[in-house]
Parts: structure tokens; sequence; C-alpha cells
């Protein structure tokens, strides 16, 4: 264990130090109380004199006429007006940091109740910023590992996510990197370098137009994947096209619902991203968003947040990244993901420690929520001083003989202070408030299942390669835990479960609270339940690993696309071998569709069943199913 941070660089003393000076500071709704406080106290006191005056000119005693100034005095002092802004704003800003909500100024809980408008970054923000290879096309004389191994060596040394998700896939695979001579990056098209002495070239689709490259071929490639959320590289090696790397990003769980949730407070969603138009619609179908802006470049992100303003909108910016930092600066709000840069997070004026989109909608209710408090707050302020000077004053002493003492007033005036302080109290309750039904973590019918173009080749002799791994018949198990704020959760909660006996592999996830578990061996749920109960945190259920059922349908629809596009080849009079080399690719994928079925089944209901004493038929069904899968 290694220490990143001592004393006042930990988390906790940054979290401590942001909602204090939230706390200090005043919203603007408060100056507004600030500036009435300016002009109500010398009013009152002018009441006060012009009371006592009153009654001597009448005919009352001194005595009388001091008491009832006094009580004037008293009665409208403006505890109650001065505590409504800040009591609310402390106790809001406290309750954010509850919820995993950073609030670092007292004016941006307040914008926040009012913007029309979210502005979305895509990687990092809608999606985990994690992207990783998917598809591999390469030409047939070259082997799969030569591709990689070509790309990976030069990717290796580009420093962007993608190139880095290139690079870890060929670690990953144990393929050897070859040195690259003469690295140089060319901004908006790629990288390039020299390879065995031939120069080897990968970026987008402006590479290939420098080449004269981008033919048909490559074309509906590119919108093909582009349509199914890929982002496809392409790669030149002496001058020749080889083949194309396609990676994905993939969405949060929480995205969609967190984008229904906006809609369902009449919020706009607009999606800013520097990806390609293609790939960003694809993500924005599969969202919800309500616009797209692709295509942008870092230092063009504030133009568009201020074309936005113009419209008369109140705009609040999510980002993570360094080129997210101007536009959340800009922005009427700026709301940093708790896992981005620093500097992201020094711009913002609120920070998500959930790095969730939901908290997004939070930061708004709660924004909401303490304006309507502070108003509830002001408005009793005001009214019960509209109703008390005038008692004060003896309104009712010429006609009912009523007078109020010192006293009297002093006690009303404590009421109301005490009344303020309970109704700004009372957001110690506030929890988020989600409309929109939970989706699916694979967020419903993927964008790529609208695309209706048939699996091609590169050129003339190209074969799609699929990932094959070998596979073994473990257990997994979720586990749905509350509780965790931070990174530093995440790490404790992972630790605890890798140190039970018989688990191989976590994988936890503070944006869905959960922790995904992989059994080598058979373990009890209560077993697992304690691990993470002793931790400090509370496990809320424990059931099967959905992902079985996910890759299953995944590769059967691939599948069905792939089926579709053999028989456009035959009409189409395609050269036999590469409809062949189709044949297998889908063959081998509904083999292994077959066998994730079947070790799905036994690994719950054979397992199950095993556990008791009494036959069973489906031990008998898995057994006749691996002899027909063996002939």
């Amino acid at each position: 264990m290694r220490a990143t941070g001592v004393g006042d660089e930990t988390a906790l003393a940054q979290i401590v130090r942001l909602v204090d000076e939230a706390t200090s500071s005043k919203a603007p709704i408060a100056k507004l109380a600030d500036k009435v406080s300016g002009v109500f106290v010398p009013v009152v006191i002018v009441i006060a004199l012009v009371t006592a005056a009153g009654w001597l000119i009448v005919g009352e005693s001194v005595e009388f006429a001091l008491s009832v100034a006094i009580a004037v005095l008293v009665i409208s002092c403006p505890c109650a007006l001065g505590l409504a802004t800040p009591t609310a704003i402390m106790v809001g800003t406290g309750r954010g940091a509850t919820n995993g909500i950073l609030i670092k100024s007292a004016e941006a809980l307040e914008t926040a109740h009012d913007v029309k408008t979210v502005v979305l970054d895509k990687t990092g923000t809608i999606t985990r910023g994690e992207p990783a290879v998917t598809d591999v096309l390469h030409r047939s004389e070259m082997s799969a590992e030569e591709f990689m191994t070509l790309a990976a060596s030069l990717e290796k040394y580009s420093g962007h996510p993608l190139g880095e998700a290139i690079a870890a896939k060929a670690e990953e695979d144990k393929l050897p990197l070859k040195p690259v001579e003469g690295f140089s990056q060319e901004p908006g098209k790629g990288v390039r370098g020299t390879i065995d002495g031939k120069l080897l070239c990968g970026g987008n689709r402006k590479l290939m137009e420098e080449f004269g490259l981008y033919g048909e071929r490559a074309k509906e490639l590119e919108e093909k994947l582009a349509c199914e959320g890929k982002t496809p590289l392409f790669f030149v090696y002496g001058g020749k096209f080889i083949g194309i790397i396609a990676l994905a990003d993939v969405v949060k769980p929480t995205s969609r619902r967190a984008i229904s949730e906006l809609h369902e407070m009449g919020i706009k969603v607009v999606m800013l991203t520097g990806d390609n138009e293609r790939t960003a619609r694809a993500i924005q179908r599969e969202v919800g968003a309500d616009e797209v802006i692709a295509e942008v470049l870092p230092q063009d992100k504030e133009k568009e947040i201020r074309r936005i303003q113009e419209s008369g909108q109140k705009v609040a910016m999510v980002g993570d990244g360094i080129n997210d930092a101007p536009a959340l600066a800009w922005a009427d709000v700026g709301i940093a993901i708790g896992a981005g840069t620093d500097v992201a997070i020094e711009s913002a004026g609120v920070v998500l420690m959930r790095s969730d989109l939901l908290d997004v909608a939070g930061a708004i209710q709660l924004g909401k929520a303490v304006i309507r408090n502070i108003k509830e707050n002001l408005f009793w302020a005001l009214f019960y001083n509209t109703i008390c000077i005038p008692v004060a004053a003896g309104i009712f002493y010429p006609s009912f003989g009523l007078k109020l003492s010192p006293m009297i007033g002093a006690l009303a005036m404590s009421f109301s202070s005490v009344f303020v302080v309970s109704n700004a109290l009372r957001l110690r309750l506030f929890k988020p408030k989600f409309a929109a039904a939970a989706v699916a973590e694979d967020g419903g019918e993927k964008s790529g299942a609208r695309c209706n173009i048939a699996p091609i080749t590169v050129e003339d002799k190209t074969e799609v390669i699929k990932e094959t791994k070998g596979e073994d018949v473990k257990m997994k198990k979720v586990l749905h835990v509350e509780g965790m704020m931070c990174q530093m959760c995440v790490k404790h909660v992972t630790q605890a479960l890798k140190n039970v006996a018989g688990v191989e592999a976590v994988e936890v996830s503070l944006e869905a609270k959960t922790a995904a578990v992989t059994l080598g061996a058979a373990v009890e749920d209560a077993v697992l339940a304690k691990a993470v109960t002793d931790a400090g945190y509370e496990v809320t259920g424990v059931e099967p690993h959905e992902a079985d059922k996910a890759e299953v349908s995944r590769k059967l629809k691939i599948a069905r696309g792939q089926l579709d596009g053999i028989l456009r080849m035959i009409e189409e009079d395609r050269y036999c071998v590469d409809i062949s080399y189709q044949l297998v690719a889908t063959q081998s994928l509904l083999k292994r569709a077959n066998q994730d079925i079947l070790q799905a089944h036994i690994r719950h209901c054979v397992r199950e069943a095993l556990q008791t004493d009494e036959p069973n038929p489906k031990i008998e069904e898995a057994l006749k199913l691996l002899e027909r899968m063996a002939q």
C-alpha cells in the first residue's frame, strides 16, 4: 500500500475544505437578504421612534411610550432574516457531501436550481473512459498476431487512450513488440513511425485520404463500425492498407437513466464530443440525448457553451478532462466528475465524488430544494415582521387595551429564529427522487442494431478476427453494496472480497454500487456478505451474474448480422473464398454461444442439482449435450 497524500492533501481533508468554503460563501439570494436587512433596520428604528413620539403626543406616559418602542425594536430583530439563507446553505451543502455531491460555492448551488440545459462530455462522463478493442480486421496474407504486433508497437508511444487500449490488448495476448524509429504524431490524423524499414501509419480517415486509400470498402466499414458506437483506426504499412482496429468505450450503467431523469425535470441534454459524427450519433441513440455536437476541438467546447448561453438558457457543463476545464469554468454551473483530472475539478463549482451521472440530477434537485427552503424562510421572516410590528406598536391598545411587553416580543422573536432554523434542518432529510425507471446495464437495444450494413472484408482477401479465449467453468455473483463514496471505498471492498478463500477476481463499480465476484470454488453468499460488512459497508443483496445472458445475446446478434451479410454476398456473386471465410467465422461464433449457454447451465442449474442427494434430470441433460458437442 502506498500513500498518495497526507495532511491537507488527503481526499477527506479536501472534502472538508470544500464544504467549509461552500458554507462560508454567499449565494446571490443571500446578498439580496443583506440588502433588505440594510434597509429594514433603519426603517424599524424610525418606526420605533415615530411610535414612541405618537404615544407621547396622545398623552401616554414616557414609560408607556418607551415600553412600546422597545417592544417594536425587540420583536423586529432581523435574526430570522439573517438566518434564513446561511442555515439552509449550510445544511444543504452538508447533505450534498453525504450523498457524494460536493458544492464548492453557494452561488453554484443557487444557479443549479435554474439550469435548463445540461451539456455532457462523452468520454469519461457518459462512457467509462476506458476504450477496449472490439474488432480486428486485417489482410489474409498477414496473421492477426503480425497485424496486432505492428499496430501495438506504433500506438504504444501515442499516449492516447485508444492507442493505450491497443497496446494493452497486445500485452494481454503476450505479443512481442517491435522497435519504432522516427515516431511522430499528426494532430487530427494519427501517428506514424518506421518499423523494419517501412513506414507504418495509424489513424482516422484523414490519414487514409492522405494516402489515397479511402475507397468505398473502407468507407462502408467505417460507417458500419461507427453506427455500432465504435471508433475505427486505419493502418497503412509500406504504402499499403493492412487493416482496421475498432475500439469502443462502454457507456456507464446509469448514463441512460440519468439522462431520462433530466428529461423528467424538463432539462435539455446535449452531448459534446470530439469523436466522429457517426460514433457520436450512435452513443446519442443509446443514451437518449436530445442533441449531439460532434468533432469539436478542445478549444471550441467553450464556444459551444457560450452559443447555448446566448439563447438565454442557464447551462450546466459536466466533464472530467483537462480539455473540459475552459467549458466548465465558462458554464453557469460547472460539474466535474470526481474521477477526473485535478484541473477539471478546480474549474468546476460542483464535484461528483461517485462519478455517477445520476448525481447530476441529484445536484440540481438539491439546488431546487435549498432555494425553495430559503424562500420559505425569507417569507416567514418578512410575514412575521409584517404582522408583529403593528401589534408591538400598540395597534390594538385603543380598542382592546392590549399591549405587547418587550419580554413577550423577545419570546416571539426567538420563536421566529427557531422556526427558520428548524425549517432549514428539514433539508437533512433530502434524498434525490428519481422518477425515471431503472435501465438495464446494457442500456436496452444497442445503437448498432439499427445499422443494416452487412459485415464485409477490408479488401478482397481480408478476414474478421474474433477474440477466442479459453473459458473455465466459474461461478460469478454480484453483490449490491451501499456506503461506497470514493475510490478508496472501492479499494477496501475489493481487498475484503479478495481475502475470501475461493475468490479469484473482483470488479467493483462505484457508479452501479456493485461488486462482481468470480469464484473458483463454491462460496456461500453469507460469507461474501460478511467480508464486505466487516469492511464497514452494507450488502443489500447477492445475485447471479447477468453477464452470461448478455454475452450470449451479443454473440447471437453478431451471428445474425453475419448471416444476413453472407446472403447478400451470395446474391452479389461475391468471391467464394470470402463467403467461406464468413461462414467459418459465423459457425465458430455460434459454437461459442452454445458453449456459453451450456456453461451457464452448469454454473447454475447443475450446481444446484449437485447440492441435493435426489436424482435430477438436469445432470443427464448436460451430459447428453456434452456428448453431442463432442461429435
